[in-house]
């Protein structure tokens, strides 16, 4: 996979300009070994609740994103170790989470890219609670199913389409 968000950005001002492009403020901490990924967003609302993430990261990714907004807790995590192994096994390119993270160490040992707030040693509620594949808002910005996801080491993008 090769782009630079840098270089998407100055090649679409005109998408930036009407919205069709935007770029997440630069809040989130980047973990995992893949450090460039990208793909269709697969989206999720949940609040300090992780039960859905497990859900959703147990079906096949197919390269997709999955965008978790959590709300922005700072309470508890919505992602551990063992939900980045089946995002790897799964086939997910990435997850991009509105919240937080734990098992850093273990999550940096997975061949994906995961950008969150923070970590956190807590773990989430399991109650089930949560809703699947509709426009979120995450750090401002609407992310709506099937939206494409472009993240580097210089941030994260939103497109209305493929771009790259």
């Amino acid at each position: 996979m090769t782009f630079a968000t840098c270089d998407i950005c100055d090649a679409h001002e005109n998408q930036i300009a009407n919205g069709e492009l935007a770029v997440l403020p630069p809040v989130f901490q980047a973990y995992g070994q893949e450090p460039i990924f990208s793909g269709p967003a697969y989206t999720l609302k949940v609040f300090e609740d992780n039960a859905l993430v497990r859900t959703v990261l147990d079906q096949p990714g197919n390269g997709q994103v999955l965008v978790i907004d959590g709300g922005g807790s700072l309470r508890c995590a919505l992602v551990g170790g063992n939900l980045a192994v089946l995002a790897v096994k799964n086939g997910w390119s990435g997850i991009v989470v509105n919240g937080c993270i734990r098992d850093s160490v273990e999550i940096n040992a997975c061949a994906i890219g995961v950008r969150a707030l923070a970590t956190h040693p807590q773990k989430s509620i399991k109650k089930g609670a949560g809703e699947t594949q509709l426009r979120i808002l995450i750090a401002g910005v609407a992310v709506r199913p099937g939206n494409w996801i472009y993240a580097d080491q210089d941030g994260v993008l939103v497109a209305q389409e493929k771009l790259v």
